[in-house]
């Protein structure tokens, strides 16, 4: 063997050796110095973007190592464009978290094509919170309940295809016999908001705790109107029908809880796949710890952002489920969500 068949061994092994230690480290050691990047699939502002960003402020003094957290915003394909990111390219060594959009694992379940990657592979760390849809309608819709839109044709914005801007609505129309008149091509939920405001549009779909967090004042001057809700019951909305009510068979409402499926999810944060088990352990921990903690819970009120903790291991149990629904009944939901 020459030497400098030996020189190229013995490099090889020092960054096999290398690599190894850096996964081999303790999770203190490996944070300690470190940057985590929050990966926000939506522009600044919206609803998402304020989850993620009070995550951010708060979760990195429960890592091992206090990393510093920087949120960044990595827009298109609805969302699509950061998660294949984080499942394809960002490393996998615990320092790229995303805050997933909740109805990706139904897309991924009907086969859309926007999904390339595989929710299944992903390590969930915890949601907030799960969330109520909410159907809603601008005060000068003519429209104050469900059976109002089911007689008259409103215009509700969108974002596009594959959003949940579109998607509710468009199942409204098809499982509740609603007449939303969809315009789709909106960046965001902002822009849906303005576009309401100028008369535009007068309806987009919303989380509730989205409209209580981002457009208070609307809700206390009337602005706005919810018609009905998709998802967990609130209790502060009482007397609004839930989709669910809706459905008059079986079948109808097993396609309609895939649909909805996010709703339960709320703003899940998770690894891409392939973290050492021991980092995303002490990330699930820090997660837990931060939904205790008193400065956390304290902004967290302050900006209307609701509490209420779904774990990594309910995370996992729903995204398995809504990956196993057979073929046959998620092509039926196929056009919706597309």
């Amino acid at each position: 063997m020459s030497f400098h068949h030996i020189v190229y061994i013995a490099a090889g092994a020092a960054i096999f050796l290398s690599a190894f230690a850096a996964r081999a480290q303790g999770p203190a050691d490996f944070y300690k110095g470190r940057t985590v990047n929050v990966l926000i699939g939506v522009g600044v502002g919206g609803f998402y973007d304020l989850n993620a960003r009070v995550v951010a402020r708060h979760i990195g003094r429960h890592i091992p190592g206090q990393p510093t957290l920087v949120p960044q915003n990595m827009t298109g394909a609805g969302g699509a464009r950061m998660v294949a990111f984080l499942a394809d390219v960002a490393a996998k060594d615990g320092t790229n978290l995303g805050m997933i959009p909740n109805n990706f694992p139904a897309m991924q379940a009907i086969g859309s094509d926007a999904i390339r990657f595989d929710l299944g592979r992903f390590q969930w760390i915890g949601s907030p919170a799960s969330l109520t849809g909410a159907m809603t309608v601008w005060r000068t819709s003519g429209v104050e309940t469900i059976e109002d839109a089911r007689k008259r044709e409103v215009a509700t914005g969108a974002s596009g295809r594959g959003a949940e801007s579109f998607s509710m609505p468009a199942m409204l129309n098809e499982f509740a016999g609603t007449k939303f008149k969809i315009v789709s091509g909106y960046p965001g939920g902002n822009e849906i908001n303005l576009a309401m405001e100028r008369g535009e549009v007068h309806a987009r779909y919303n989380f509730w705790s989205s409209w209580k967090s981002t457009r208070p004042e609307w809700i206390k001057n009337g602005d706005i109107r919810i018609i009905a809700t998709m998802g967990p019951r609130p209790s502060d909305l009482p007397g609004v029908p839930s989709v669910m009510d809706l459905m008059t068979n079986d079948d109808d409402r097993r396609i309609v809880e895939l649909i909805i499926s996010g709703t339960y999810l709320g703003t899940p944060l998770g690894f891409g796949g392939g973290v050492p088990d021991a980092r995303v352990t002490a990330v699930r921990k820090a997660f837990e710890a931060m939904m205790k903690d008193a400065e956390f819970l304290a902004e967290a009120y302050k900006l209307k952002v609701e509490v209420s903790p779904v774990p990594w291991q309910e995370l996992e149990r729903i995204v398995a489920q809504v990956l196993s629904t057979p073929a046959a009944l998620a092509a039926r939901a196929r056009h919706i969500l597309e």
